[in-house]
């Protein structure tokens, strides 16, 4: 029989309806904690994976709230207290991209992102922490009254031209998370970060469904391959255990190497290594122009390319 490491618990996971977070709300609720699922627009995955929960055995409600207004966090702990009569794990995962240019971005387009992205992290962790230090946990005990665990991005530390607003908000949520962590560490309250990079999910699955910008990703990643929500999941669940207990104020970067500015893998600016990956990026930020927001500069961007990659195909070897 399977060992599950969360059983007893309750675990309020946000966005939880689709990509990561239902992958971490799957996770948690099959190592037998009971699920809070949170959903902002769209009800139906939410339910789907509430009764894919249950069938396994497992109990999960569904709490439509925007984590990015007070009120709608406060009946959202609510909430789940009446449902399960307290909260161990938050998993803050909620978040929205509205990507556009800096000489283009609207104050909107820039307070949307930070609302939900970074204030709504916020809102969540203090909803969180005023529930855990309602217990009292020996400070000798190798248990913690609480876990708080902000899903962030490699974006917190790599910059991304185009998504100054993401990128803000993903900056601010590392050092959300430490403050929180040195705080409340006297509680016995845990707090950490996952920072994934590339995962397939439906945000992005225009750019790593084509070869394009599967390649394009790929040149970023060393470990060579595209990361899966499941991959994200697993790491949520350890760090939520008492076998993490130690671990707090620290953010565990799950994007296959990204971070390790994979450029410099082949002699830095001075290899053929570099050039190639020039390139490969060159037609993965082209995907991407192609199939987002920043559409509106397709046309430039698409004779842009079609000049480009015979050139290129010439020059540098894929």
């Amino acid at each position: 029989m399977k060992n599950k490491r969360l059983q007893g618990k309750v675990a309020v996971v946000t966005g939880s309806s689709a990509g990561i977070g239902q992958a971490i709300a799957l996770a948690m609720g099959q190592e037998g904690a009971s699920v809070v699922i949170n959903y902002h627009a769209n009800e139906a995955p939410a339910q789907e994976l509430k009764a894919r929960l249950e069938e396994g055995g497992g109990k999960a409600v569904v709490v439509q709230a925007d984590t990015g207004n007070p009120a709608d966090v406060e009946r959202l702990f609510r909430a789940a207290t009446d449902a399960f009569g307290t909260v161990d794990i938050l998993v803050s995962n909620a978040g929205i991209q509205r990507d556009a240019a800096v000489l283009d971005m609207t104050l909107e387009e820039w307070q949307q992102v930070i609302d939900t992205n970074l204030t709504g992290y916020f809102l969540c962790a203090q909803a969180a922490a005023r529930e855990f230090t309602k217990r009292k946990v020996d400070p000798e005990a190798r248990t913690a009254a609480g876990h708080i665990l902000f899903i962030s991005s490699v974006h917190d530390i790599i910059p991304w031209a185009g998504h100054v607003n993401y990128a803000t908000a993903k900056g601010g949520v590392q050092m959300l998370m430490k403050t929180l962590a040195q705080e409340l560490a006297p509680n016995k309250i845990r707090v950490n970060s996952i920072a994934p990079g590339a995962i397939k999910t439906g945000i992005n699955q225009e750019v790593w469904e084509t070869r394009e910008g599967s390649a394009g990703m790929l040149s970023l990643i060393p470990y060579g391959r595209i990361g899966e929500p499941e991959d994200v999941a697993k790491v949520a669940v350890w760090l939520a255990t008492d076998e993490a207990d130690y671990i707090t104020g620290t953010t565990l970067y799950v994007d296959g190497g990204m971070t390790l500015y994979p450029g410099f893998s082949d002699k830095g600016c001075c290899g053929n290594g570099y050039k190639r990956q020039a390139y490969r990026q060159l037609l993965y930020r082209y995907a991407c122009y192609q199939t987002g927001p920043l559409g509106r500069f397709q046309n430039s961007v698409n004779n842009f390319a079609n000049f480009v990659r015979p050139l290129a195909a010439e020059l540098i070897p894929l």
